[in-house]
């Protein structure tokens, strides 16, 4: 069984950009190895003859364009002026706001 240590959980801590103090790490470490442990057991779950399911409500995801426009509706009863909220963004390009990647 896969086990996580406690440098693995400082790492997964830097890029979610908390912190944690040492306890912590290894209440983490251990339960993160308990998961992995749950998700070994999971895949000798015999599926060959499952159906696939990925919704059982019926339920659709309902899309629409991203198309930046003069307005932009901040919540379902405010629109404000899009020239106005780039002008306090820290960063803007291409009429969006512009953040730092937070992925590494």
């Amino acid at each position: 069984m896969a086990k996580i240590t406690s440098g693995e959980v400082d790492k997964i801590a830097n890029l979610a950009r908390i912190e944690i103090s040492e306890k912590e790490k290894n209440k983490y470490s251990r339960e993160m190895t308990d998961i992995l442990g749950f998700v070994e057991k999971l895949n000798k779950a015999e599926t060959k003859d499952v159906d696939e399911t990925s919704q059982v409500t019926g339920l659709e995801n309902v899309y629409r364009e991203d198309i930046a426009s003069e307005l932009t509706q901040v919540d379902k009863n405010k629109e404000i002026n899009r020239e106005k909220l780039l002008k306090n963004a820290p960063a803007e390009k291409d009429g969006y706001i512009k953040v730092k990647a937070v992925l590494e």
